[in-house]
């Protein structure tokens, strides 16, 4: 740490926000600049699919700091967008042409949502990633349109639950053989898309999206199958990519994000990465991994804090059980730890019919994932014992319990 006079951090959203709050928690008493591509000051993501959207929260609901930032006494770039790092140098090049230098940095960019192949520019046609989008398709909501919602993801399932609570005509509309099943496995999927439909949500799987109709605006969805959708609103909704393009020829290794080392440091001394960005080998599951949820972010923005300013040597392995959550209707739907289509699944503590129950997920014997509808006691529980290493056995006197 003495070494360091000024840590530059690159994204101002979760794990940007908690990384410069962590780095004056640990008595850093040098420059601390926090640069972000949005004009707003650091939100939270969650409630954009969700409350945002649906109107019962307006964006000063969302802001993720309360306090004055002036108790952070940090230089706040917003609305400038990092375009290139040279680690020779130690500088960071922003869109506008100013240059931050640093001793130390904190990678926090996050994610780039993705786009549909040819992907039209077509008004009516949308993406939901930041808080700007959020608004725009909250307006278009509001005209009471047919919606058509391309992804059975979160967050398509998500933004497609939030406009059939608006009263809409929704059609979800996934690639896959059921909504998650590239996560959670077919099995979890079709219950989750049964939930959808018992609630007028029309789910088409296992079709894929060949065109879009309309001159100007949107008018249809055009599937593999035939099948044309017809709609005035399009949310696109297939997930995100790691915003790493700037970091092209900076020397950082790139594998689906951010390389880093079991303590979140990249190939690069000094360089650390937390949140979307950050692909880490995690001994706990001994594979390399990237995750996408909130908790995460948060843990790991602590986590590469702590690798930045320990002595040489000394920084320790970030051992994670993810945990994720979804609100969809009434349903909180909540998970924890790395699930895969291919693992051993066990569904216990109620039915699927009656919308709570948990699913664990087994690797040889060892539970290794478990996801609930409405019951948050136990997820607790069961994140607690997959970071012990234990055994599907044990998991099922819990969710029974």
């Amino acid at each position: 740490m003495s070494e360091m006079k000024r840590i530059a951090v690159v994204g101002a959203s979760l794990a940007g926000l908690r990384a410069a709050e962590f780095i004056r928690r640990a008595k850093f008493e040098g420059e601390l600049v926090l640069i972000g591509g949005e004009v707003h000051p650091p939100y939270d993501r969650p409630p954009l699919s969700k409350e945002v959207l649906r109107g019962e929260r307006e964006p000063e609901r969302i802001a993720l700091r309360r306090r004055s930032y002036d108790e952070l006494n940090l230089q706040l770039l917003l609305g400038q967008r990092a375009v290139s790092l040279d680690t020779v140098k130690r500088e960071i090049r922003l869109d506008g042409g100013t240059v931050v230098s640093f001793d130390g940095l904190v990678i926090a960019t996050g994610g780039e949502v993705r786009e549909l192949p040819h992907q039209p520019r077509l008004n009516g046609i949308y993406t939901l990633r930041t808080l700007d989008d959020a608004l725009a398709i909250r307006a278009a909501f509001a005209r009471k349109p047919r919606v058509a919602v391309i992804g059975a993801g979160f967050i398509g399932a998500e933004v497609a639950a939030s406009a059939r609570q608006l009263g809409l005509d929704v059609t979800m509309i996934e690639a896959l053989q059921a909504p998650l099943a590239q996560s959670l496995g077919p099995r979890l999927g079709r219950i989750l898309q049964e939930a959808h439909e018992r609630r007028g949500v029309r789910v088409l799987c296992g079709r894929r999206v060949e065109g879009f109709g309309g001159t100007d605006r949107i008018e249809s969805v055009l599937l593999d199958d035939g099948t044309r959708v017809g709609c005035d609103v399009v949310v696109v909704g297939i997930g995100v990519s790691p915003a790493v393009s700037w970091l092209a020829d900076s020397g950082i290794e790139l594998d689906d994000g951010v390389r880093c080392d079991e303590t979140l440091a990249s190939n690069v001394p000094g360089i650390v990465a937390a949140g979307d960005v950050a692909s880490w080998y995690n001994p706990l599951f001994e594979e390399r991994m990237r995750v996408e949820h909130w908790t995460t972010a948060v843990e790991q923005a602590r986590h590469a804090v702590g690798s930045l300013l320990a002595p040489p040597g000394e920084a320790k392995p970030f051992e994670s059980v993810p945990m994720f959550w979804s609100d969809q209707f009434d349903i909180k739907i909540q998970g924890v730890g790395r699930p895969k289509p291919t693992d051993d699944l066990v569904l216990a503590g109620g039915t699927p019919e009656s919308e709570q129950f948990v699913a664990l997920y087994g690797r040889a014997g060892r539970l290794v994932g478990a996801l609930a509808f409405n019951e948050p006691p136990k997820l607790v529980q069961l994140r607690a014992l997959i970071g012990k290493r234990g055994g599907i056995d044990e998991a099922l006197k819990i969710a029974e319990s």
